[in-house]
């Protein structure tokens, strides 16, 4: 087997510029990227398999699926693609970064809407740009998956949690009031106190990245 394709300095540093991972950061998602595709320059998803971190993730095909939804690799389609480059992979990896709270309170509240445009569009499977009371049973079917629970239990859970959802963006709904699911513009006012700048990450900069680099 060949030398593993490296990047240039230039290539860290306009990566660096555009996804505010420092050079040090890049240089090891590069060589887990590589790790992960046995040295190939694009990644399948069965790539993910070998991440130890999303076996037990109740929603790790919603996870694995983000990185090739076009609509996070700033492609106007919300199509998938089947490979991506590592561009294309610390793109979509970048909206996982921890965001630490001493940064300024506009780059914080830049972060979180960016993190939660991308959350939304994980659980908008459709792309119709609405969050649907099918798509939201669908989440929480997934997010109950490990745990002892019914179908009538997560269907109820998720018809609360629409109805709530309906009730903050609308205000109180009478019965026959049809609310047909959550936009982004209902996703942000619901998810304002949430601090998920800070929450949302993915642990690949934490793994053991020794034996890839006397590969």
């Amino acid at each position: 087997m060949g030398a593993s394709p490296s990047l240039s300095a230039r290539e860290i540093r306009n990566l660096a510029d555009s996804t505010s991972f420092s050079s040090e950061q890049i240089e090891i998602l590069h060589r887990r990227f590589l790790h992960l595709t046995d040295g190939k320059t694009t990644m399948s998803r069965n790539s993910f398999d070998n991440v130890p971190d999303l076996d037990t993730n109740p929603i790790k095909s919603r996870i694995v699926n983000a990185f090739f939804d076009g609509r996070n690799l700033g492609l106007r389609s919300k199509e998938r693609v089947d490979e991506i480059t590592f561009e294309n992979f610390l793109t979509t990896l970048s909206f996982f970064q921890h965001v630490e709270d001493t940064h300024p309170k506009e780059d914080l509240e830049f972060c979180k809407v960016e993190k939660l445009k991308f959350l939304f569009r994980m659980y908008d499977t459709n792309g119709d740009g609405k969050i649907t009371l099918e798509e939201l049973r669908e989440i929480v079917d997934e997010l109950l998956s490990k745990k002892t629970t019914t179908d009538l239990t997560s269907s109820s859970i998720a018809d609360a949690a629409m109805l709530e959802a309906a009730n903050i963006c609308m205000g109180q709904t009478e019965t026959d009031e049809q609310y047909d699911g959550i936009t982004f513009t209902d996703f942000l006012q619901i998810m304002r106190d949430l601090k998920i700048e800070s929450k949302m990450h993915v642990r690949f900069l934490q793994m053991d990245t020794t034996a890839m680099c006397t590969q």
